[in-house]
Formats: C-alpha cells, structure tokens, sequence
C-alpha cells in the first residue's frame, strides 16, 4: 500500500495566484488593542484587578458605558445572507467577504469600528430577538443584504426596541447618495425638484427608500414600478409596503409598464436591473436625468444613456458619477456618534445628502461631475458633521 504524502491529501487552491483571492485570504479585517500591556501595572489595570473598578462604576451608571468601552465607536454590520450584492439569496457563510468589507470601508472612511456578523436565520422574529440580544455590545447596527420585504419589518422592530442607530444601509445609503445626486443633476439641467417627475424601477429595499427620501425633499410627481408594472392602489398584489408606497406617489394616476411611466419624465432611477429600451429612453423629457444603478450591468447603459439625458449616473467606478454608498454610510455613523445620537433620522438622512451635494463647488460641477469621489477626503467629515449637527437639533442625542 502507498502511503500518501501531505501534498496528495490537501485539495489543491483553484484560486490560488488569483488577485481578488490573494487580497481576501485570512480576511480583510482584524481586531487590534488601543493599549499596549508591557507590564504587571498595565495588566492590572487592563484587568484584573483593575477592571473590576470599571465595571462596577458602570453597573451603577450604565451611561458609563459609552465613554469606557468600545460601544460609542463600534458597529454591528448584521446579515442573513438573503439579498447579497446581485448575487441574490446565498446564505450567511458566503455574504461573509461582503460583511468583511462593510466593515473594512467603516474603518478606512470614517474612522468606525465594525464587526461582521452573518446570522443563520431568516424568520424575522428570531433575526430581530438574536439582534436585540447582541445589541449591548454596540453602538449602533448596520443591517446589510437582508431581502425585501423582510428588511422594512426587521429595521422598525429593532429601531422600536433599541436606543441605538440602526440603519439598513441598502436602503437609506443608497437614497442619501441618490438625492446628492439628483441636487446637482438639477443644478446642471436648471430644473426645479418640486417641478420633475420622477419614475423609479424597483420597489425593494432601495427603491422604497429612494421613493420616500425623494418625496421628503420636495418632489410631488413621482412613480414606482416593480416587475409587474406601476405601483397604484387598486392593484390586488402589493403587500403592505408597496401599497403604503402607492398611496403616497403616482399623483398622476399611471398604470401599464416601465416604458409607459418614463414617456416625458425628468428623470429615472433605476435600482432592479434588467434592460430599459431605447425608445422608452427615447421619450423622456428633454435634458433628462438618468440613474442607471444596478451593478455590474446598468439598467441603460452609459453610451445609450448619453445620447438621450443630459446628466447620466452608475453604481459602477469606471464611469463618471458614481452613486456609491460608501459616500454616505461612514459619515453618517460617524456622525451619529460624535453626537450621541439615539437614533438615524429622516432629517439626518437629509443633512448628509446636503452635505455631500455641497462639496461640488458651482465652478467645478459639470454634467459628468455631479457627486463627490469616495476617496475625496472631505466626504465623510462633512457627512459627519451635518448628520451630527442634525441629531443636536432634533433633539436626539444623549447629551
């Protein structure tokens, strides 16, 4: 009999040499200490015996817990796998690399501690409890790919039951960036927001909130439409978020399909994927505005987009105006926590959208430069500080 030798029993790596592979190897992200113990001294004061003092002060004072843990600068970044990137519902194992690299991005662009976790659940009532139960340990709550609708009920049970931030990033990134967006779109085209009509494709996580953000900031026309046409009331299939969402759009009482919505509309928003076709394109108002999200392929890709808008955005990096979340979800934790805040606003959400529409200076915006890069360095320290001053002025902070 042949022995077998180390080489011959471990599976040989497929992806070995391969450069995305080799940079996600043990992982993206690691724990380090913010002290160094190099003595007896540091020890006990570390731990014990020194620790005891701590926790004793914070058990009289729970408050206390925000100045002497990690608590006041740390996130949860919480998933159950169902609604991963455009990868759809893969489980919570493999959403692991995407969590990784939430939390990474928290680090390198606003400064804020983040792990990852991956629950293998999908009914909402455990999610929820499972969450509320962790939450002591954290600052805030970062819900991430958790599919629609789902994702609505699950932020509002944990938003009601916590008195930290919790934020589903899918939704709420995605319609802060959007409305920056969309600032600058209509200083470019000299459109008023009140004035535009706006039709969306898609009424999940993003959708939705894209919709509401959109109709708080001022626009008064506005459709959704999902895969079986223009959300409207008297449609018998809408669960209860789409038809909530129905009662508070389509002023002008659309109905048919996509291609029937878009004729003389300002501007499309696209977070569903698919395909527009040119002549639905082709019909839209003049100087119109697109929004093409969905990655890696857009809904109206850029060069059909370009010969019919005048403005054009991505979810993607190698074209101009790249709506991405990152723009926002950094700041706006960093934000919340500089201020103490209890909770993420509306008028939070709207502030940081100011902000970063703020940033193009009127002599550097043009139509292929309407948003802010997510390495301009101003991004998340303005973001910041509107999302801060917000909380302050609503009166939802703890101090």
């Amino acid at each position: 009999m042949v022995a077998q030798t180390v080489e011959s029993v471990v599976p040989t790596d497929p992806h070995a040499g391969d450069a995305v592979f080799e940079l996600h190897r043990g992982g993206k992200i690691e724990v380090n200490s913010s002290i160094h113990v190099q003595d007896a001294d540091d020890l006990s004061k570390a731990y014990t015996p020194g620790v005891a003092r701590v926790c004793t002060a914070i058990a009289a004072e729970p408050a206390l817990a925000r100045r002497y843990t990690w608590t006041s600068n740390v996130v949860a970044v919480v998933t159950d796998g169902t609604a991963v990137l455009g990868l759809g519902d893969i489980g919570p194992v493999a959403s692991l690399p995407v969590m990784e690299g939430k939390a990474l991005l928290f680090k390198e662009f606003g400064g804020v501690d983040s792990v990852p976790i991956a629950l293998d659940c999908t009914d909402v009532d455990e999610f929820v409890e499972t969450v509320a139960r962790m939450a002591p340990s954290f600052g805030g709550i970062n819900l991430e790919d958790i599919s629609a609708p789902r994702c609505f009920e699950i932020e509002r049970r944990l938003k009601e039951r916590l008195d930290i931030p919790v934020f589903h990033d899918d939704q709420h990134g995605t319609a802060v960036v959007v409305l920056a967006a969309l600032r600058n779109a209509l200083r470019v085209t000299g459109k008023s927001i009140e004035d535009i009509r706006v039709v969306i494709s898609g009424a999940g996580a993003a959708g939705v909130a894209c919709a509401r953000i959109l109709l708080q900031a001022g626009v008064g026309d506005l459709a959704v439409v999902d895969s079986k046409g223009v959300l409207h009331e008297d449609r018998p299939d809408l669960n209860p978020v789409k038809l909530s969402l129905a009662r508070d759009t389509n002023t002008g009482g659309l109905s048919g399909r996509l291609a029937d919505a878009l004729a003389g509309a300002d501007l499309f928003v696209g977070v569903s994927g698919g395909t527009v076709p040119e002549e639905a394109v082709a019909s839209m108002a003049d100087d119109a505005i697109i929004f093409a999200l969905a990655n890696p392929n857009p809904e109206v890709h850029p060069d059909l987009a370009h010969r019919h808008a005048a403005v054009v955005a991505t979810g993607r990096s190698d074209f101009p105006n790249q709506i991405n979340n990152v723009l926002a979800f950094p700041g706006i934790f960093r934000g919340a926590f500089d201020a103490g805040a209890t909770r993420i606003t509306e008028g939070m959400k709207l502030a940081a959208a100011d902000a970063l529409a703020g940033l193009i200076a009127a002599e550097d915006l043009r139509p292929d430069y309407i948003i802010p890069s997510p390495f301009d360095p101003r991004v998340a320290s303005a973001v910041a500080e509107a999302v801060a001053a917000a909380a302050v002025s609503e009166g939802v902070t703890r101090d």
